[in-house]
């Protein structure tokens, strides 16, 4: 028995894999693009099978679809949007710059399963039910948002949310430890561990209001416009009413573009949610980097925290434990500025009214997301929340640190400070020691003024 059966679309006859529920177009793009194997993501297809349910419900209330059709429809695009059809989706995302090709596949897909839900009776096409008072033009600009939205919501903001929160508690636990502070990597004056991670902390949580400042302009959806923004083959109310219905599904609140043209020429909004997520990733870059310097060592490096031993760090130097999880992280945050610096590229890409460049802008859009999430939860749960702080060691850099002379400048001067700090340093002597040589100031005085925790305060010591 054969292995294909034989497909029609406006082209001619196409053999397709006898039991894919996908048809003609799709096995052509199939073919037409051999390119990189990558196909488009779980959140995709979800978003996907959302735009075709809310758009069969909300043209079967406007009375364009019958509504035996339109629950069909709606059942098939449930299925997608609950994972089950996922290997239907063959085409590689280096394809048509509209996404017809994965639009269609949809189209199609949906089309059959919703014929063999209804035992065949209804004649359900891709196009002129599936597809009905949709383009590719508005639908895949649309799905991207959608997709977007959704990972960050459901995803990515959690994962921040639970970064941010281990920093403050990771900070609060060991809120009375003065350690050295360092800028340009040389000894500074000293701050706590709370300091440091609380603003670590900051960090992430500014990332958490850039995301969803840029989300209010991505829950505008194009849906509507249809080929060039005109709207043209579909009801005047179908976008208000699309987008109530993905609101209802989906729990967020989407509305309908203020502007179809500018939604449908532009992907302005992805690049603006790319941009502040390309922003996350420059900053947990700046995180990761600090904690492999904070536990670089043991004993050749700074050492002052140790990270949770992991798995073994060499094939040939027993006993070598590596930072892995900011190692993770770090290329995390590489790869999220690569695509970044791709999808800026694609939201030039548009020519008149429409992108065509989509099909990247929503691969990598998505992907970054996914995997600045997943690494965040990562670093919290397997390193920062693990770390433990040697206070031996920070307590004695502390004691040797001669930039602590600083807090001496109000009594003594700036010169003399530099040159106790400079005898200290070279003799590697106790700066307290040095000063009570080169001052006139008591033990009691030099005590008070060079007092760590007191310099972790601001202000003038007294």
């Amino acid at each position: 028995m054969s292995d294909f059966r034989i497909e029609k679309d406006s082209m001619g006859e196409v053999k397709v894999p006898k039991d894919a529920l996908y048809g003609a177009q799709t096995k052509r793009a199939q073919d037409n693009f051999p390119i990189s194997g990558i196909r488009f993501s779980r959140e995709f297809i979800q978003a996907l099978g959302y735009v075709k349910k809310s758009a069969a419900l909300s043209n079967s209330s406007l009375g364009l679809i019958d509504e035996h059709i339109a629950k069909a429809i709606s059942e098939a695009s449930q299925e997608v949007i609950d994972g089950k059809h996922d290997k239907e989706f063959v085409i590689d995302i280096f394809q048509t710059g509209s996404g017809t090709s994965s639009n269609m596949n949809a189209n199609e897909m949906i089309s059959r399963r919703a014929n063999q839900l209804s035992n065949e009776t209804l004649g359900i096409h891709p196009n002129d039910h599936v597809n009905f008072g949709q383009s590719s033009n508005d639908v895949v600009p649309t799905a991207i948002r959608i997709s977007a939205v959704l990972a960050v919501t459901n995803n990515l903001v959690p994962a921040l949310e639970h970064l941010r929160d281990t920093f403050i508690s990771k900070g609060r636990e060991y809120a009375d430890v003065v350690k050295t502070g360092r800028t340009h990597l040389m000894d500074a004056m000293p701050v706590t561990i709370e300091q440091e991670f609380g603003g670590y902390a900051r960090q992430v949580d500014l990332g958490i209001d850039r995301v969803k400042s840029a989300l209010k302009r991505m829950t505008e959806l194009p849906q509507g416009g249809t080929a060039v923004g005109t709207g043209i083959n579909t009801h005047a109310d179908f976008g208000n009413k699309f987008a109530a219905k993905i609101s209802e599904l989906t729990g967020i609140d989407f509305k309908e573009a203020v502007n179809h043209f500018e939604a449908q020429a532009t992907v302005d909004a992805p690049v603006e949610l790319s941009g502040q997520l390309k922003t996350i990733a420059v900053g947990l870059m700046k995180i990761g980097n600090d904690l492999r310097w904070m536990n670089s060592g043991p004993n050749g490096g700074l050492g002052e925290v140790q990270l949770a031993a992991l798995q073994p760090g060499s094939s040939i130097m027993p006993g070598k434990v590596n930072p892995v999880i900011e190692e993770s992280l770090t290329m995390v945050c590489a790869q999220v500025i690569g695509n970044d610096s791709t999808i800026t590229v694609a939201g030039q890409a548009g020519n008149f009214e429409l992108n065509v460049m989509l099909p990247v802008v929503a691969h990598n859009l998505l992907q970054s997301i996914e995997i600045l999430g997943n690494a965040a939860k990562n670093l919290a749960d397997r390193s920062v929340s693990r770390l433990e702080v040697r206070k031996d060691v920070i307590a004695d850099m502390v004691g040797r640190n001669p930039i602590l002379v600083t807090a001496l400048n109000p009594i003594i001067g700036y010169d003399l400070a530099a040159k106790i700090a400079k005898k200290a340093f070279a003799e590697s002597r106790p700066l307290k020691e040095v000063a009570k040589e080169m001052t006139d100031l008591s033990d009691e005085e030099l005590d008070n003024a060079l007092d760590p925790i007191k310099m972790t305060k601001g202000g003038f010591t007294e």
